[in-house]
């Protein structure tokens, strides 16, 4: 059983990570961004900023601004903050303070410059086996869980004694569901090509397309994830299950998600930095269209969808054009 649990992020995903540790009965340790937010969250048992309506069960939770306190006697540490900020975040935290601490990652996002999923760039950081880092995923939404809608999580790793901790630890609540996989590398590749998935079906959106190019443009996607996933992790796997599938879905149709609405943006000629600024939290999939540019150099996949994406965000490609051209690789 989980004795405490760190999580350290402070948005959306980290605020709706530390309700379900907490909602579940299990304390939990939360590294906060400053004083103020901590000394607000400690008296108003919400968070000012991120899925505020949300109330959250003092009872368990001990807010933070200092790293050494929010690490401090707990079992497991979460990390849940944008992929851009993982760097940042880790130069906080010295790595006696971790020791053999198990070590969990809830990010979908490549980390710059390194090529390495989230769960990779610990292993190699911290020079840990893999095994010892375990990946929350989806399919879900951080305002369902803050509303306690019906949710199923999916908790990946290679240790199936922890994964079992983590999902015993998330089974005490009314609206959460867990299934297990083994599959954590490949389950965030899935996670993190789902939201240049959302961002595709935003344009589409943007651009006035209707419901059925919309779905055909995300048919085609799965199969363009699935040959990624074939060719660079190959596994047997149920491309089918949440994690994967799922979690796809749930994004590309998702009309507050921030990456769709960032495609939608785009689609409807605002110029893409312009919508960026407009954006909370951070739309994940415009830098993994960038960071996966040169892994998509060295496999064989064929990925149209994914490639007119980057050409619209990253080259400024005329979005009307990307797509007439994009209408004639789908099937």
């Amino acid at each position: 059983m989980l004795k405490r649990v760190s999580i350290i992020g402070s948005g959306s995903w980290g605020t709706a990570l530390v309700k379900m540790f907490s909602d579940s009965g299990i304390p939990v340790s939360w590294l906060v961004r400053n004083p103020e937010q901590q000394i607000f969250i400690q008296t108003s048992g919400h968070n000012p900023r991120y899925l505020s309506f949300a109330p959250l069960r003092m009872k368990y939770i001990q807010p933070a601004a200092d790293p050494l306190q929010a690490v401090k006697g707990s079992d497991l540490v979460i990390f849940a903050v944008p992929s851009a900020y993982l760097e940042q975040n880790l130069q906080r935290l010295d790595k006696a303070w971790l020791g053999d601490k198990h070590l969990a990652v809830s990010i979908k996002g490549f980390i710059p410059g390194s090529g390495c999923t989230p769960s990779q760039y610990l292993s190699r950081k911290f020079s840990r086996d893999e095994s010892s880092i375990s990946v929350i995923a989806g399919s879900c939404q951080a305002e369902e869980i803050a509303a306690q809608k019906n949710t199923f999580i999916t908790v990946c790793g290679t240790d199936a004694a922890w994964i079992k901790k983590i999902s015993t630890a998330l089974s005490n609540t009314s609206y959460l569901q867990t299934i297990s996989n083994a599959d954590p590398v490949g389950v965030e590749y899935a996670a993190i090509l789902k939201n240049i998935i959302g961002i595709a079906t935003g344009i589409a959106s943007g651009l006035q397309y209707g419901e059925n190019f919309q779905a055909t443009v995300i048919a085609n996607a799965m199969r363009e994830i699935r040959e990624f996933l074939n060719n660079i992790l190959p596994a047997e796997r149920d491309f089918f299950a949440s994690a994967y599938c799922g979690d796809i879905l749930a994004t590309a149709y998702a009309e507050q998600n921030c990456n769709r609405i960032l495609g939608t943006l785009v689609g409807r000629g605002i110029h893409v930095n312009k919508a960026l600024q407009t954006l909370t939290p951070i739309a994940e999939g415009f830098q993994a269209s960038k960071e996966l540019l040169p892994v998509l150099k060295d496999i064989p996949a064929t990925m149209p969808i994914i490639n007119c994406v980057y050409r619209i965000l990253h080259k400024h490609a005329n979005p009307i054009t990307e797509f007439n051209l994009l209408e004639k690789h789908l099937t």
